[in-house]
């Protein structure tokens, strides 16, 4: 699994992106996002406000609840705004 971090995401994990392979018992983004926290202080900081963090998963938009699998691509990122 290709995990890929953007804007303050990125600076608080320390890390643009990384390979890992899907833990056991992470079926979701949202249990994802878990176990990402729980990888040291820099994680535990990026994913300390999950309500604010977007998802997608194969560069499609997800919710929380959407299923990731090994091989899947997981970007997240900030909202973005524009004008």
């Amino acid at each position: 699994m290709k995990i890929r971090y953007f804007a303050w995401l990125r600076s608080k994990t320390g890390v643009g992106g990384e390979e890992i392979a899907l833990p056991d018992g992470v079926a979701t983004v949202a249990q994802l996002m878990d176990w990402l926290g729980r990888r040291g202080p820099g994680y535990a900081d990026a994913f300390a406000n999950r309500a604010v963090i977007r998802a997608a998963v194969n560069q499609d938009y997800v919710a929380p609840d959407h299923p990731v699998r090994d091989g899947d691509e997981v970007a997240f990122f900030p909202p973005v705004t524009g004008g």
